[in-house]
């Protein structure tokens, strides 16, 4: 009995394959149900973000399902079996698995160490798994357990005190293709996501910047006075006919479809001007090809790792802090974890020791549970039970 876990991050995969395992929301509660269904788990949870695509799962033998789980993970991507997308795939079971998982609530696994926004998202899954009827005990208790560690080193470690995220860093690299932002018109398409979202409250910091937004939830210009942001609010359907006023471009959306084509943007842009296009989506929003467009650079989320380099290598001193606390809170949900496993057997002790004590005595039935505990123990278990012993009060 286990936990188990299939990962394709930014780790060990480049964008073009993770986008392959981009699920959206329905699709991710199907892939959980045929799990179940199926019987390659009795639980399942799948975390998927820009940088990574994880199903975790729990299961009576775990490591015998990877092969069934990994054949239902490229099932549901639609990878064929001629397809060689293994080398893509890490596999994880009990404590690894663990492990990461508390890696990736607290940031300390993403590509940019300390962000905030994954613990958000491990919490999404978490509560996604739990409607769709996909999550136990096992899975439930270990998020829950992941969460508190996470918000532990949140609160007693700098790690997050100066954030930098894939939303500052798109700012930070619009900025380093155009010199400055200020007297900048910036385009953002989707700016009610979740990513959308930060990126718009990043750009409060930019002085002299004309934004313009795309929002499905927004019908007109307005101030949002809590950010300081004023921005102009466009139809979607709009945007190729302004692109060619537009610096800058960001796009992050959830959408399967392209947003700007290289054809279309092409014919749109009749001004000589360096431009950046940022595209912040798994799957991509921006057809790479625009690239090929004179004076326009696009960049996604896989042209960020050099920028994080430099604040990831700041934060090693907090990582190691973070660690440690970590470490701490997944023994306590290993040790709940091995007992819950191992109620069925402490009934059976109970009930031993009580037909003992009936027949023998109590003092007996101690004697005989102790002996047995010797005749069957490591050393090192029997030191580290006696110690434990000599702290009970």
């Amino acid at each position: 009995m286990g936990i188990s876990l299939i990962s394709v991050s930014h780790r060990n995969a480049p964008l073009a394959v993770r986008e392959r395992f981009a699920f959206p929301e329905e699709t991710q509660r199907e892939l959980m149900r045929r799990a179940v269904e199926r019987d390659i788990a009795s639980e399942c949870v799948i975390i998927s973000t820009c940088n990574r695509t994880e199903v975790y799962t729990y299961a009576e033998c775990p490591g015998s399902n990877f092969t069934r789980m990994q054949n239902l993970l490229f099932e549901s991507a639609g990878v064929s079996d001629e397809e060689e997308l293994g080398d893509y795939i890490r596999l994880y079971s009990g404590t690894k698995a663990i492990e990461h998982l508390f890696r990736v609530a607290a940031g300390l696994d993403s590509m940019v160490v300390g962000e905030d926004q994954i613990l958000g998202q491990v919490k999404r899954a978490h509560e996604q798994a739990h409607q769709t009827g996909t999550c136990g005990v096992y899975l439930n208790t270990l998020f829950r357990y992941a969460v508190t560690a996470a918000k532990k080193v949140k609160t007693e470690t700098d790690l997050s005190r100066t954030t930098v995220s894939m939303a500052t860093m798109a700012i930070k690299a619009a900025e380093q293709g155009m010199g400055s932002l200020n007297g900048k018109k910036i385009m953002l398409i989707g700016a009610s996501g979740k990513i959308g979202g930060i990126v718009l409250k990043n750009l409060q910091c930019i002085e002299g910047a004309e934004v313009y937004i795309t929002s499905r939830n927004i019908g007109q210009a307005h101030e949002d006075h809590h950010h300081k942001i004023t921005y102009q609010v466009m139809e979607y359907e709009d945007r190729y006919e302004l692109a060619d006023q537009m610096d800058v471009i960001i796009s992050a959306t959830s959408s399967p479809h392209y947003t700007l084509t290289c054809g279309k943007l092409s014919a749109a842009l009749a001004t000589a001007k360096p431009r950046v296009l940022i595209d912040l989506a798994v799957p991509i929003d921006i057809e790479a090809k625009v690239d090929q467009i004179p004076g326009v650079k696009r960049y996604d989320v896989d042209d960020f790792q050099e920028l994080a380099r430099a604040n990831n290598e700041k934060k090693q001193h907090e990582v190691a802090a973070a660690d440690q606390i970590l470490g701490e809170i997944q023994k306590d949900f290993e040790r709940w974890m091995v007992f819950q496993q191992s109620l069925p057997k402490i009934e059976k002790l109970k009930q031993w020791m009580l037909d003992e004590a009936a027949r023998k005595g109590f003092d007996k039935a101690i004697d005989k549970m102790l002996y047995k505990l010797r005749d069957h123990s490591e050393p090192s278990e029997l030191r580290s039970f006696f110690r434990h012993v000599e702290e009970m009060d």
